[in-house]
């Protein structure tokens, strides 16, 4: 006998199978339990779906200078201590035995770094991977942080335990020797990255906070908690300070010493500090930033973090003006040339000649 197959007899066909996936779900059979694990073919069905669309979106959705060559990486060091580390483990850390029992189980960087381009290791800490325990990164427009991470795990496979804890602080004593930082986690979390004197340990991305306003110091940290203020590695830190803690870290590094060094260098930079540039509308950074004005102190701050903090509020450039950030900052340092963020950069910093 014959079945002759008609467009009707098809359509029938597949809401068949359609109820029938309904009611199978419906029904709850399927066992969605992690401790149940999944099939072997169904693992490398998943594994080769993802990898193929890794390798896909991040040909067109990674930049063309994924990582940072500086070796600078105190912060990403940091920030996967508190966040990563759990579910990857670390040079001579293994991995929490509960994260490993997630389903898929996070993989062992060490091992698994070396399976991806430098873009591709972009796009996944950018993104992160659906129906997996990885998260998107925790700070919209931050590639710079980004860049720093895929340098990280870049050096995981060849990192030994002592320099990932002389990384992240631990082989100073947590980076400090200061007796009230000892007996304070919340402290000693701080300056690990940031040093025991507020200094930022020498890393360009990270700032000098001994003699900043404590006020500015403790409401940057509010906005890092909230999330008005974006970064994916304060933002880990801060979500969980009380404001008991904020205040009191404030005030802990607005009492050290550190900035105020008297800006010196480019002429055209001291021109754009004293005076602005009225034919850019572009007002002076003293205005705001002076001697006894409430903004941050920008006098002796390290000339890589302002240069990057400007060129983060500035953009790339390929968005309209109009479609941008209209806050103050972000105005502003869209009106400053291209050419003159690193020499106000430098002159700000006192590192000018």
């Amino acid at each position: 006998m014959t079945i002759r197959v008609t467009w009707k007899r098809a359509f029938a066909a597949l809401m068949t199978l359609a109820a029938a996936g309904l009611l199978f779900a419906w029904s709850g059979i399927f066992n969605i339990a992690a401790s149940s694990g999944h099939w072997a073919a169904t693992e490398w069905f998943l594994h080769w779906t993802m990898r193929n669309s890794v390798k896909t979106h991040s040909f067109f959705d990674s930049p063309d200078d994924p990582i940072v060559t500086d070796g600078r990486l105190v912060s990403a060091a940091g920030h996967f201590a508190a966040a990563c580390a759990s579910c990857h483990g670390a040079p001579g850390q293994r991995p929490s035995p509960v994260m490993q029992k997630a389903m898929p189980p996070a993989p062992d960087l060490s091992v698994n770094a070396r399976a991806w381009t430098d873009g591709q290791l972009f796009y996944i800490l950018r993104h992160g991977v659906k129906y997996s325990g990885m998260p998107a990164w925790g700070a919209a427009g931050r590639d710079d942080e980004i860049r720093r991470m895929v340098a990280f795990v870049r050096r995981l496979p060849g990192m030994t335990p002592a320099q990932y804890r002389a990384l992240g602080g631990e082989a100073q004593g947590a980076g400090t020797t200061d007796v009230r930082a000892l007996g304070s986690n919340v402290l000693a979390g701080c300056v690990a990255c940031h040093g025991s004197d507020g200094r930022g340990r020498g890393q360009p991305d990270i700032p000098v906070l001994g003699g900043q306003h404590a006020g500015y110091l403790e409401a940057a940290l509010a906005a890092y908690g909230d999330g008005r203020r974006a970064s994916a590695v304060m933002g880990n830190v801060a979500a969980t300070l009380t404001a008991a803690e904020r205040r009191t870290l404030a005030t802990h590094f607005a009492a050290l010493p550190g900035l105020g060094a008297r800006p010196r260098g480019d002429r055209r930079a001291r021109v754009i500090v004293q005076r602005g540039l009225p034919e850019r509308q572009l007002p002076a950074c003293a205005s705001c930033h002076g001697a006894g004005k409430p903004q941050p102190v920008l006098a002796g701050q390290r000339a890589g973090y302002i240069a990057a903090r400007l060129r983060y509020w500035k953009g790339d450039g390929k968005e309209i003006d109009a479609r941008l950030p209209q806050n103050v900052m972000p105005v502003i340092a869209r009106r400053i040339p291209e050419e003159l963020i690193d020499p106000l950069a430098r002159y700000l910093a006192g590192e000018g000649r």
